[in-house]
């Protein structure tokens, strides 16, 4: 009697379906804590958003982290491409799983807003609510940032973000602990720039919440999906100048 065999999966669609759900969390976990609690008329501030994200990021990565390396963020992922720690193969699947796990994400929040008449107080409508959580810049910056501003911002802090990432990912890491880090980092980067530009440092972030804000989310994400890309870049090019092949 001869045994069962079981076709291989996919990789790539592994990875399509890991990056996709491991966004998802994220887009509900982060925005969708923004957006909750303003609808509710109960602002937890920029300390119960950031660490929103910063958890988000850390449980999508234990979740997923030994599948796709849950990069959930176009900019990790090219960095890591940078690198050589992702084929160019792969790209695809990575970019594809992201949009549409930040798009399932928002569309995930929009549909709990529009039928959620929560019984009390003025409802806010749903523009207003995702224009709250969109990244923006001059008049739609939670501090009046203007745009050389915001752009300094992403690319200062998506560089040190992706820095983290990929320092801690390195060989000679400890195993396990990768997630922890990225997540407490996430956390202080939203802490230190939400009041600039309500923090991207994803373009896949700031897509999610602009397709159902006002119009003008649409026409600044331009600022949130170059510059945290950049950022992301300069980090990888920091990372190989600092060090040499055995360090990971």
């Amino acid at each position: 009697m001869t045994e069962p065999t079981t076709r291989p999966k996919s990789r790539t669609l592994r990875i399509l379906v890991a990056e996709l759900v491991g966004t998802m969390i994220l887009i509900v976990g982060g925005p969708g804590t923004a957006i909750f609690t303003n609808f509710v008329g109960v602002n937890v501030g920029p300390l119960g958003v950031a660490f929103a994200f910063g958890l988000s990021l850390l449980c999508a990565a234990y979740l997923f982290g030994h599948i796709s390396g849950c990069h959930i963020n176009p900019a990790v992922t090219l960095a890591m491409w940078a690198l050589r720690r992702t084929p160019s193969r792969e790209l695809p699947a990575y970019f594809i799983g992201q949009i549409l796990g930040a798009l399932i994400g928002g569309a995930l929040i929009w549909a709990i807003v529009e039928t959620g008449d929560n019984g009390g107080g003025v409802k806010l409508v749903r523009k207003t609510l995702f224009s709250g959580a969109s990244n923006g810049y001059g008049s739609h910056s939670p501090g009046k940032f203007e745009l050389g501003a915001v752009i300094i911002a992403e690319v200062l802090f998506t560089a040190l973000f992706v820095l983290v990432i990929v320092g801690t990912t390195r060989t000679s890491m400890i195993p396990g602990f990768a997630a922890i880090p990225i997540g407490l980092m996430l956390t202080l980067v939203h802490l230190i720039s939400i009041p600039i530009d309500n923090t991207s440092v994803n373009p896949v972030r700031s897509l999610s919440t602009a397709v159902f804000a006002d119009s003008w989310a649409l026409e600044q994400i331009w600022v949130f999906i170059v510059f945290p890309i950049i950022g992301g870049l300069i980090a990888a090019g920091i990372w190989m100048f600092v060090t040499t092949p055995e360090d990971g």
